[in-house]
């Protein structure tokens, strides 16, 4: 073996390349025969067509040094390195290695990555009738492409991190700088450069590690798989974080009531979309509280109900052999079982099996005698108020906290109900978001943000952006002071005209120029005072 060979397998890039060609599609072969130039790269990371077309081609001729194939390829991104880390890094993202087996061993990593991505595609879980239809995918790019091209200004910043000891995932914090709030970015930075795991397969992984309260089963960063939605999210002075890899976004902070808001809702008129958001949280509460008050009623309370609906209940529940909670419990559960089949199976399958499930077990419960119509009525009914939510997280923990509602109705009646409900509403008030209140702006009580929370106000009346948030620049717009309309002054020549019409009896010109006066908002022509009633 020559003595140049014997040193370079001594060398760590020799150990590098041992230990990537153990693998079936790393390749690696001499440039021609006889030079002193070797190429290496995983066959399933780079774009054979880059490689015959573009590399191959220019670096036939004889050439001495890296430096001089560097200046001959056309390529953008080329770096000479000896760091054995970068070029492995190179090597699994897609470059191909020029290297040579005499002297220093430097590579020069030459880009030809195959990128395999999905096409843009209509949102799945935030689907709208109206407003636009582009979803995010699995690119990094693609997203982040989707994102300027809603915000195309250079305040909107971009910061890229490396997370994860085998996955490598690439990582971006995006926000608009001189809105965000500064804290609130160096938050989000610093706790995802404290993640320490080996795999980082979806944003939603992030969102887990780097929340305030890992234990509370409610989100407190919210998700979005919509482009507009995120791009309003920025433009408040929220903080948003991408993971290569996956087709959702999470963004902070955020409060109880964004889970309520759909991107919709901007579409909509200002009172139609309040109406549908009081209807959602009026939907929520009924789903959590629904069940338990029935149990607790038929189990403590029963003379809280009117005798036209008890003698129905009766009716309903004689034949019924288990007591109220037990009943209420199977239901629930069976409801559970239907959601989980229909969410796991194929699409088709999944809502038939749904559907004809949930009528079948639910007219054969009835008519076995096994539950009562009523209470199958108020299960189904919550379960279809939980769906209302437009964030998905949301629906998972309603349908997890009604159980412990549902217990201490059988211990405690509507005392436990109550009880359950403070133990649920002090959690909340406890909860933050990067740092922000969970409850806000109903605690800490907030009246000015009110206007885009519970009810959505007109966009004229939203100039500030929220509290909670503590953007830069509140300001969303300067609202101009509504301008009082005090009339105007008429000439001589008006007065006489108007003065002519008036004492002729000519109805066409009076009406022409009391239409004027009208629509400028003058009621003071001259000597003659004129309303606009009268007009």
């Amino acid at each position: 073996m020559p003595k140049n060979d014997s040193a370079f397998q001594k060398s760590e890039l020799a150990k590098l390349l041992t230990a990537c060609g153990e693998s079936a599609d790393f390749l690696t072969f001499s440039l021609y025969e006889n030079s002193p130039f070797f190429i290496a790269y995983f066959k399933t990371l780079v774009k054979p067509e880059i490689i015959h077309h573009d590399i191959l081609p220019i670096v036939k001729e004889e050439l001495s040094t890296l430096e001089e194939i560097k200046e001959k390829l056309l390529i953008e991104d080329l770096s000479i390195t000896d760091n054995i880390p970068d070029i492995q890094d190179k090597l699994m993202t897609g470059n191909l290695i020029f290297y040579k087996k005499e002297g220093k061993p430097a590579c020069l990593a030459v880009p030809a990555p195959a990128v395999e991505k999905r096409q843009v595609a209509t949102p799945e879980t935030e689907y709208s009738v109206v407003g636009p239809k582009e979803a995010f995918v699995e690119s990094l790019d693609t997203n982040l492409n989707l994102v300027r091209k809603r915000l195309p200004i250079p305040e909107l910043q971009v910061k890229e991190l490396m997370v994860g000891k085998l996955s490598k995932t690439r990582i971006a914090v995006v926000y608009v700088k001189g809105i965000a709030d500064s804290d609130n970015v160096n938050t989000v930075i610093q706790r995802i450069q404290g993640i320490e795991y080996d795999e980082i397969a979806d944003s939603s992984f992030l969102s887990q590690m780097i929340t305030d309260n890992k234990n509370s089963p409610f989100p407190q960063l919210v998700d979005t798989e919509r482009p507009d939605r995120l791009a309003a999210l920025l433009a408040e002075g929220k903080v948003a974080i991408f993971s290569d890899g996956s087709p959702t976004a999470i963004s902070g902070p955020v409060s109880l009531i964004t889970f309520f808001t759909a991107f919709e809702d901007y579409l909509s008129i200002w009172n139609v979309a309040s109406a549908f958001r009081l209807l959602r949280l009026i939907a929520v509460l009924f789903s959590v509280l629904a069940t338990s008050t029935y149990v607790a009623i038929l189990t403590y309370h029963y003379e809280m109900i009117p005798r036209d609906v008890l003698s129905l209940l009766i009716t309903s529940r004689g034949s019924i052999p288990f007591p109220p909670f037990l009943e209420a419990v199977l239901l629930e559960l069976a409801i559970e079982l239907l959601r989980e089949a229909g969410a796991r199976l194929p699409t088709k399958i999944g809502q038939t099996i749904g559907i004809v499930g949930g009528i079948v077990l639910g007219t054969a419960a009835v008519q076995a005698g096994l539950t009562s119509n009523v209470l199958l009525i108020v299960v189904a009914t919550g379960a279809l108020a939980s769906f209302t939510t437009p964030i998905y997280q949301l629906s998972n923990v309603i349908r997890l906290i009604r159980f412990p509602f549902i217990l201490l109705a059988q211990l405690l009646g509507l005392v436990g109900v109550a009880v359950c409900f403070a133990f649920l509403m002090s959690h909340l008030l406890k909860l933050t978001s990067l740092g922000r209140p969970f409850l806000e702006p109903i605690y800490p009580l907030r009246v000015k943000d009110f206007k885009d929370s519970i009810i959505r106000l007109p966009f004229s009346k939203q100039a500030l952006r929220p509290l909670q948030i503590r953007a830069k620049d509140r300001v969303r717009f300067q609202q101009e002071a509504p301008q009082k309309k005090n009339g105007i002054l008429t000439t001589n020549l008006h007065m006489e005209v108007l003065y002519a019409a008036l004492t002729a009896g000519e109805p066409e010109s009076l009406s022409f120029l009391c239409f004027l006066s009208y629509s400028s908002g003058a009621i003071w022509l001259g000597r003659f005072q004129l309303s606009t009633v009268y007009c």
